[in-house]
C-alpha cells in the first residue's frame, strides 16, 4: 500500500513538518541562552530518541488501523520490574528476560482482545495499561520511583553513553527506524500489514491472516516499548512509574500523526514519525527551557493534537468500514 501524504504541488505535509521543526530550532537558539548548550543538545537527543522508538511502536500499530493506549504502561512497568528483580536479586539476563516476556505477554493480550475477542482496540489497550499498571504496582514492585541497582551498571552505556561522540540512544533509534522500514516496506509481513489497515475486508478475502498479523503489530509494539524503557532507565539511573499513568501516550500519538500517519490505516512510514519526532521532541525541549507551565505545555501539546487529528480526518477520509467498527 501506498505512504500517500497530503501534499500542494511538491509541499508535502512531510516537508511542512521539517521546515516547523527548522524555524523552532532557530527560534529557541536565538531567543533562549541554554538551548544550545552541550548538555541540552544531549537530553534532547536523548529524549527525541525514545519518544522517536515509541513513535515506531505506535506507527507499526496505527498503519495497521489500530492504536496501543498501553505502551507507556508497558514501558514503564516492565522496565520497573526489570529493575526490581536485580534489586531483589536475579542476575542482569534473567531479570532482562523476564521484564521483556511480560512486556512481550501484555502485547500478545492486547492483539488477541483486538484480533479474537473483537473489541475495539482504542478501549482493549486502555484497560490493558491500567491494569497492568494496577498489578505490577501492587505486587511486584515496592515503590513508584524504582532506581537502577549496582548490578544493571553494566547496561548504563544504553542510555548514557557515547559511541563516537554520537548518544548511544540516536544510534539506537536510528537502528530501530531502519529496522522498522525494512519491516514494513520489504517483508511479508509488513505488506500485509498495510493491506489489513487499508482495507481489512478485502485483506482477509485475498487470504492474508488477518488475526495472526494483528497480534503481530501489539507483540511487536510492545517489545519495541520494553527497549525504549530500558534506554530510559539506564539514561537516569531509575524508572519513575508514574509515567505509566502521565499524558506521554498522547505525545507519541502526536509524533504519529502530526508526522502524516494516517489515523485510517495503511498510509505512512518510518520517515513520518522522524520528522513528527524532531518537531515534538524540539517544541517539548524548548518549552521547558522557556519555564512554560506544565499545564500549558499540555493544553498546547492537546491543541495540536486536536489539529493534527481534524487534519489527518480531512487529509484521510474515514471509509465505511472504518465507520462500521468506529473509529480505531
Amino acid at each position: 500500500m501506498s505512504s500517500r501524504n497530503f501534499s500542494i504541488g511538491t509541499i508535502s505535509q512531510e516537508k511542512i513538518v521539517f521546515a516547523i521543526a527548522v524555524l523552532l530550532f532557530v527560534f529557541f537558539s536565538v531567543y533562549t541562552t541554554s538551548f544550545l548548550r552541550p548538555e541540552n543538545i544531549m537530553t534532547l537527543l536523548r529524549n527525541v530518541s525514545v519518544l522517536g522508538i515509541l513513535g515506531v511502536a505506535m506507527a507499526g500499530v496505527v498503519i495497521g488501523r489500530g492504536i496501543d493506549l498501553s505502551i507507556v504502561s508497558v514501558f514503564a512497568m516492565s522496565t520497573a520490574w526489570t529493575l526490581q528483580l536485580m534489586t531483589d536479586g536475579t542476575s542482569l539476563p534473567m531479570a532482562l528476560a523476564a521484564g521483556f516476556l511480560f512486556a512481550l505477554l501484555v502485547g500478545i493480550s492486547n492483539g488477541v482482545l483486538v484480533a479474537y475477542v473483537e473489541i475495539p482496540a482504542i478501549f482493549a489497550t486502555l484497560a490493558m495499561g491500567t491494569f497492568i499498571y494496577g498489578i505490577v504496582r501492587l505486587g511486584l514492585i515496592d515503590l513508584d520511583v524504582i532506581y537502577m541497582p549496582p548490578a544493571a551498571e553494566s547496561m548504563s552505556w544504553l542510555g548514557s553513553g557515547l559511541v563516537m561522540g554520537i548518544p548511544v540512544p540516536v544510534i539506537l533509534f536510528a537502528v530501530v527506524c531502519i529496522a522498522g522500514h525494512l519491516f514494513l516496506r520489504h517483508t511479508k509481513h509488513g505488506r500485509f500489514i498495510y493491506s489489513i489497515g487499508d482495507n481489512h475486508a478485502a485483506a482477509r478475502i485475498t487470504g492474508i491472516p488477518v488475526r495472526p498479523i494483528i497480534v503481530l503489530q501489539y507483540l511487536l509494539a510492545s517489545g519495541v516499548g520494553y527497549l525504549a524503557g530500558i534506554i530510559t532507565a539506564t539514561s537516569v539511573a531509575s524508572m519513575n512509574t508514574r509515567v505509566a499513568i502521565s499524558t506521554m501516550v498522547y505525545d507519541i500519538i502526536l509524533v504519529v500523526v502530526i508526522g502524516g500517519i494516517g489515523l485510517a490505516g495503511g498510509r505512512g512510514g518510518i520517515r513520518n514519525v522522524v520528522v513528527g519526532t524532531l518537531l515534538i521532541g524540539i517544541l517539548l525541549n524548548g518549552m521547558t527551557i522557556l519555564d512554560i507551565q506544565y499545564t500549558v505545555q499540555n493544553i498546547i501539546k492537546s491543541g495540536l493534537l486536536l489539529a493534527a487529528i481534524v487534519a489527518d480526518s480531512i487529509i484521510n477520509p474515514r471509509d465505511e468500514q472504518t465507520a462500521q467498527q468506529g473509529d480505531i
